[in-house]
């Protein structure tokens, strides 16, 4: 009788496990992924394949010729792609280190504290959102001039952060309020100085959320166009100036090359990123340090 309990129960256990792996959440897992690759790894295919075509003539699926002729283009001297990758690299850091320092506090302030005025402030950080950005770099670009920023990494980071802040302070407000501060309140009882509560209690805590706003900061940088064009006064030259010229028009090989130059680290970064989302923090294990 037991063993005949045992296979019935096993037996229900296969079937359940049937039954799940058939159930429309899996399907439309598949589906996801299935709109992932074609809206995303066809095009890059797509522009993998362009960048090294010699000639590619309508309705051949591949082309016809193949050849280096881009490549050799992009990483001369000539193109500046490289200059272009670091100072967009250096810059999209520097906004993200910026937005940390201007935007941590006030989403603190935000997202733990009701105060009057508040909803004045969450209007003024919108401001960049709703304003068109034309509009905004007009305004600080006579000052700039002024100040002697145009055409230098600062001036072309400072105007970055106009439209990246907001993002920042969005994503960090909404995490600091679900964020209790009754273990800051323990630590410091326990006689730890704020830099050990802040490293031991509030980063591990908020270090998942941290993460993603500095991922939205840094593609907002990385992606800007009008802000470099004229802050950077056609001096300080980034992938976005680059590449746009290639995208109106020209040699449409080479304009693939430098797309995927320009996609591959925020790809890289968005790999990154979810990878260290997916194993979590634990603020108790950093308690236990202090």
């Amino acid at each position: 009788m037991t063993l005949s309990s045992n296979q019935q129960s096993l037996k229900k256990m296969v079937k359940g496990r049937g039954l799940a792996e058939r159930h429309p959440l899996n399907w439309t897992r598949w589906i996801t992924v299935g709109v992932i690759w074609i809206v995303v790894v066809l095009p890059l295919t797509a522009l993998f394949l362009r960048s090294f075509a010699f000639r590619w003539l309508f309705p051949d699926i591949l082309p016809g010729q193949w050849g280096l002729r881009a490549w050799d283009y992009t990483f001369g001297e000539s193109s500046r792609v490289i200059e272009a990758l670091l100072n967009s690299i250096g810059v999209a850091l520097l906004v993200t280190m910026l937005a940390m320092i201007v935007g941590l506090p006030t989403a603190r302030a935000l997202g733990m504290h009701d105060f009057r005025g508040k909803k004045v402030v969450e209007w003024i950080l919108l401001t960049p959102i709703i304003v068109p950005v034309l509009v905004a770099v007009m305004g600080i670009h006579i000052v700039f001039i002024k100040l002697r920023l145009t055409g230098t990494i600062w001036g072309v980071a400072l105007a970055h952060l106009i439209p990246a802040t907001p993002y920042f302070v969005l994503v960090m407000s909404s995490v600091f309020a679900n964020y209790s501060p009754a273990l800051e309140e323990t630590a410091r009882s326990l006689g730890a100085n704020k830099f050990r509560v802040f490293r031991y209690v509030t980063f591990p805590a908020i270090s998942s959320g941290l993460l993603g706003a500095s991922l939205f900061t840094f593609l907002i940088s990385w992606s800007q166009y009008v802000t470099t064009l004229l802050i950077g006064s056609g001096t300080f030259v980034t992938l976005p100036l680059v590449l746009f010229p290639f995208l109106g028009g020209g040699n449409a090989a080479v304009g693939s090359a430098i797309t995927l130059i320009f996609v591959a680290p925020a790809i890289l970064v968005l790999v990154l990123t979810s990878r260290s989302l997916g194993r979590g923090s634990t603020v108790m294990g950093g308690f236990g340090k202090i």
